[in-house]
């Protein structure tokens, strides 16, 4: 080989092959494997009885009403009562401090108003169904009676057990019962107790808002029985899990938070809690952790068997027939899209999520707040990149019309239930006006007599359907023109992101890159010739 070949190549490997190597040595260990930081959790799977509850004597009486049962329960689990009375699954309140100085406040499902059902105060004979006592039609409640507390709706393994519609928690009575919400069989239920199962949680969290994942989105009857591709945690082909597998529970505290009351950053069930903060094998996938949630890119659609609501317009609701009766029309899939007593909806599946930066904590519209802006923000998740503590996470938007007072500017509290018509509620009366005038007063709060409809949102964060890792979200997804973060405008997005002046730098700077490498080597081989020839 000729020495100016020689000096050729040395050029070419000194101008291009070393800068190359140079650049692939960096990304090859950037993209190295990191070691999994997976945690094995103790799954109710893995629990087992020590106690057959059918042999104690105390459940063998015949009991008469449910609180005979819950005397029965504490007298054996002495303190559980107490315990109990203090979680805010009872008082359905959890003193909060609210962001950008609003102070401390008591707050939850007890004293908020939603875009569903619009408040449970004042329509507690259908709303508090779902709370966990029995009898909590009106303010005179006693929430220091332990038999008062529901023992069997949380801890029934047969699945037979439930509340009666309409009833304020209270199960079926002789005088009431029918065959679809019959007289619950006190002692076999009470001598078939155990740890929650996902049928136990689902009765309240599957059905919240009026029906079958109505609310959520993410939680609905689906989810008893389901593949992996719905969910990889509880599906009996995946995980198998239950819902007290992740929101463990100590002193019948439970851990997790639903944004639709809560507010503080305390008492959260995380990702990470199981899988580490490095559980994908790679550096680069890895270092997303920082700024964007698991959720994000693990449950790339939900609703993912039944539909969701994701608008309910009031406005339209009370349209009767022309004999006086009640309209109810249903889309093709069968979801009611018109009912005279809610007015309209729009339901979707397979749902793909919206996304904001969340750092744990939110604020909510209360009692006595105005309005100051328009779609009014039932609740607003806070967060931003350069709060450390934020990251981007997929939620369900929840958008609607409903009553608000035109000169108080507030939201109104409805009453909408009552057993009999002539007791002024909406689903039984139709008058806008005396709903409105029971509901304030049920909630001592002042109403002008003054009413229209105002546009609301509220935001959920989604932690329910995970997919399986083959099928979470692909890079593109996010960094591409069509990017599912376009809500997300204060971070630089690769992919999604141009800047003129940045790309027509880069591309100058590229250019100059090639011209000095073609100039170096062209230099290198001008000045061998000219020292060749000198020689």
């Amino acid at each position: 080989m000729s020495k100016k070949i020689r000096i050729f190549i040395g050029s070419l490997f000194a101008s291009v092959i070393f800068p190359t190597a140079a650049i692939f040595i960096v990304f090859w260990f950037s993209s190295q494997k990191n070691e999994p930081q997976t945690i094995d959790p103790v799954l109710r799977a893995d629990h087992i009885k020590s106690v057959d509850h059918s042999e104690f004597e105390v459940l063998q009486q015949e009991f008469e009403s449910p609180h005979e049962v819950t005397e029965a329960c504490v007298g054996c689990h002495n303190g559980r009562d107490n315990e109990i009375m203090q979680t805010a699954h009872w008082k359905w309140e959890r003193e909060a401090e609210l962001p950008n100085g609003r102070g401390v406040h008591n707050i939850g499902k007890k004293n908020l108003l939603n875009n569903f059902c619009t408040g449970a105060a004042g329509n507690n004979g259908s709303c508090m169904r779902c709370h966990i006592g029995y009898g909590w039609k009106d303010k005179s409640f006693d929430f220091g009676d332990p038999t008062n507390v529901d023992c069997l709706v949380c801890h029934d393994n047969t699945e037979t057990y439930f509340k009666r519609s309409g009833e304020a928690g209270m199960p079926a009575t002789t005088e009431n019962a029918t065959l679809a919400q019959p007289v619950p069989d006190y002692n076999y239920v009470a001598q078939n107790v155990g740890l929650p199962t996902r049928h136990n949680c689902g009765v309240c969290h599957f059905y919240g808002g009026g029906g079958n994942n109505v609310k959520h989105g993410d939680l609905e009857e689906a989810l008893l029985e389901c593949s992996k591709e719905v969910d990889v945690h509880m599906s009996p082909d995946g995980a198998d899990m239950v819902c007290t597998d992740c929101h463990k529970t100590e002193n019948h505290n439970i851990t997790g938070k639903h944004y639709g009351v809560s507010a503080m950053n305390k008492n959260r069930v995380n990702c990470e809690d199981c899988h580490g903060n490095a559980p994908h094998n790679d550096r680069i996938i890895d270092g997303h952790f920082e700024k964007v949630a698991c959720q994000t890119c693990h449950i790339p659609t939900y609703a993912k068997v039944n539909a969701t609501k994701l608008w309910w317009d009031w406005s339209s609701a009370g349209r009767l027939t022309d004999d006086g009766h009640s309209i109810a029309e249903n889309d093709a899939d069968g979801n009611h899209n018109y009912l005279s007593i809610k007015g309209n909806f729009v339901w979707d599946d397979n749902v793909e999520p919206e996304y904001q930066w969340h750092n744990g904590t939110a604020d909510h519209y209360l009692l006595e707040d105005t309005i100051s802006t328009i779609p009014v923000k039932i609740n607003e998740l806070f967060g931003s990149y350069t709060d450390t503590t934020a990251k981007i996470v997929p939620v369900k938007v929840h958008r609607g019309k409903q009553m608000y007072d035109t000169e108080y500017n507030t939201l109104i509290s409805m009453k909408l239930h009552a057993a009999e018509k002539g007791e002024g509620a909406f689903w039984k009366d139709f008058d806008w006006d005396t709903s409105a005038v029971l509901g304030m007063q049920y909630n001592n709060r002042p109403y002008s007599g003054q009413w229209d409809f105002v546009e609301t949102e509220a935001s959920w964060p989604l932690n329910h359907m995970v997919a399986p890792k083959e099928q979470a979200m692909s890079c593109t997804e996010c960094h591409s023109r069509d990017s599912r973060l376009a809500n997300i405008d204060d971070i630089y997005v690769p992919g999604r992101d141009h800047s003129r002046f940045l790309d027509n730098l880069g591309n100058i700077i590229l250019v100059l890159t090639i011209l000095g490498i073609l100039v170096h080597t062209i230099l290198r081989i001008a000045f061998y010739k000219k020292r060749h020839h000198a020689h």
